[in-house]
């Protein structure tokens, strides 16, 4: 492929100016409160957008685009579920999140939240969510790496060990200087940048193949099919698709946007903003993909990028449709899904290892100046270490990424909402809830019993697992209940 220099320009600008929104954030960390959760100060705006950003991977642009392009509207169910998950979260767990962690000794992680809302003084719960987090967090990096290493490869022409350092690069640098704020400040960048391309390309590409009628009855006489939403689908895997949903509920990267709000107050807003934003987006690579049929149907001498590998379609339509300008622009939104979701990952990895291991095993006196250090030279380890599972991208240990997100989604999902809903339950019912929730989604998926997603059956167990081990030990102590209430007295607060 021959190297488009506006493309290459815009990318360029782009990426510099991802690392100096990371040098402004850099002027306002000053401890490791500010390095890990911004100092609590984001706004509705920024709260929704950056929680919108870190969820959405390369994924919204190339993998859900390419699956609606392969099966049709069918593969849709999973963003509904998507949807149905992020808004309940929103309405279930962000605001509730925000004002416990803080009644809990200003927990700064899950890890952290958990051990101090149980009183878990054996340190072992911390242990465990710290370890279930990296291993899982890592292969995500990993995954994240290789998604930017293929767009540079694709867009560039470069050799894959090349793109590898070149699209990991810019987000370890901007995550090492300014932490949080610096991932949050760019995540709203990036989301406002993902949407404009989610937009405008499918308006396009219905207007090329001639308009919204001419496009349906292109599909549709290609197959009919295309337009049914039960497609080779029965309910369970109907029921599967819409469990996605399920995992937001454990998301640490995205929990912890919650967590960085100013107040629960800028929540509802917030929910809003995010909502709006994920359907808008979700909307629109559905559309991509979907009238991408017509317009390939239409121009099949324009298809061959698409015909080897159908992820593509995003990558291929702003390349033909806008001029390169235009199309950097576009492309470059592409490298925002993947950057926003990698540095949230690298910035959740850090805290895990500087907060819940390294202060309190190895530094529990340790100053703020010296956590932040830390903390950056954590997401340097955590990122080499990615770098080096992704170098080889058939390595089998990134196939593990596709129920990684069902992991976090049991083992955390209903430890977290049943802390913020039920004061009645304990640390082991927490620990069970953890332990089984990911144990049930390892020996599911490699069974695949009734065809069913290892998140339903982990996340039923896990709930399952919380309630029994709590009732059956000994109550939570009265000052762990007065906690509790005070903090859901304050978010009922107006």
């Amino acid at each position: 492929m021959t190297v488009s220099t506006p493309m290459m320009v815009t990318f360029c600008v782009y990426i510099l100016g991802m690392v100096f929104i990371g040098f402004l954030a850099w002027r306002s960390t000053k401890n490791f409160d500010d390095y890990i959760l911004g100092g609590r100060s984001l706004g509705s705006v920024v709260t929704a957008l950056s929680a919108g950003a870190s969820d959405m991977s390369g994924w919204l642009l190339m993998g859900l685009p390419g699956a609606i392009f392969i099966s049709g509207i069918s593969e849709s169910w999973i963003a509904i579920g998507l949807t149905l998950g992020a808004y309940l979260n929103w309405k279930i767990v962000a605001g509730r999140l925000r004002v416990q962690t803080e009644h809990h000794d200003n927990a700064l992680t899950l890890p952290d939240f958990f051990a101090s809302r149980f009183e878990d003084r054996s340190k072992i719960l911390r242990v465990i969510s710290a370890v279930v987090i990296l291993v899982f967090f890592t292969i995500y990096c990993a995954s994240g790496i290789v998604a930017g290493a293929r767009l540079f490869e694709s867009t560039f022409g470069m050799s894959y060990e090349t793109a590898l350092w070149a699209g990991a690069a810019a987000t370890i640098i901007y995550t090492f200087v300014g932490g949080f704020l610096a991932v949050s400040w760019t995540d709203t960048v990036q989301a406002s940048l993902m949407i404009f391309a989610l937009i405008l390309t499918p308006v396009m590409v219905i207007i090329a193949v001639g308009g919204l009628s001419d496009s349906l009855a292109v599909i549709q006489a290609k197959s009919i099919e295309n337009m049914d939403m039960l497609k080779n689908l029965n309910f369970v895997a109907v029921i599967s698709l819409l469990g996605w949903g399920l995992g937001y509920f454990g998301q640490p990267h995205i929990l912890a946007r919650f967590m960085a709000a100013d107040s629960h107050h800028s929540i509802r807003s917030a929910r809003r903003i995010g909502m709006t934003w994920m359907i808008l987006c979700l909307g629109g690579a559905v559309a991509v993909g979907f009238f991408g049929i017509a317009y390939f149907q239409n121009h099949p001498e324009q298809a061959t990028g698409v015909t080897d590998n159908s992820e593509r379609i995003f990558i291929e339509l702003a390349r033909i449709l806008f001029n390169p300008w235009i199309a950097g622009i576009l492309l470059s939104a592409i490298l925002a899904a993947v950057m926003s979701t990698l540095s949230c990952q690298l910035l959740v990895c850090s805290s895990a290892l500087t907060e819940d291991l390294y202060k309190n095993f190895l530094r529990k006196g340790a100053s703020q100046r010296e956590l932040v250090w830390v903390g950056r030279l954590m997401v340097l380890l955590v990122a080499v270490v990615a770098i080096a599972l992704a170098s080889d991208p058939n390595n089998r240990v990134l196939g593990l990424v596709s129920y990684a997100w069902a992991g976090f989604g049991a083992a955390f999902g209903p430890v977290v909402i049943f802390s913020l809903v039920w004061k009645r339950m304990t640390r082991n019912g927490a620990l069970a809830g953890i332990i089984v929730g990911a144990a049930t989604v390892l020996i599911w998926k490699q069974y695949a019993w009734l065809d069913l997603y290892e998140i339903i059956p982990g996340f039923l167990f896990a709930s399952i697992a919380i309630v029994l081990f709590s009732l059956v030990g000994s109550k939570p102590s009265t000052a762990a209940v007065k906690r509790f209430e005070a903090a859901e007295a304050e978010f009922h607060s107006r």
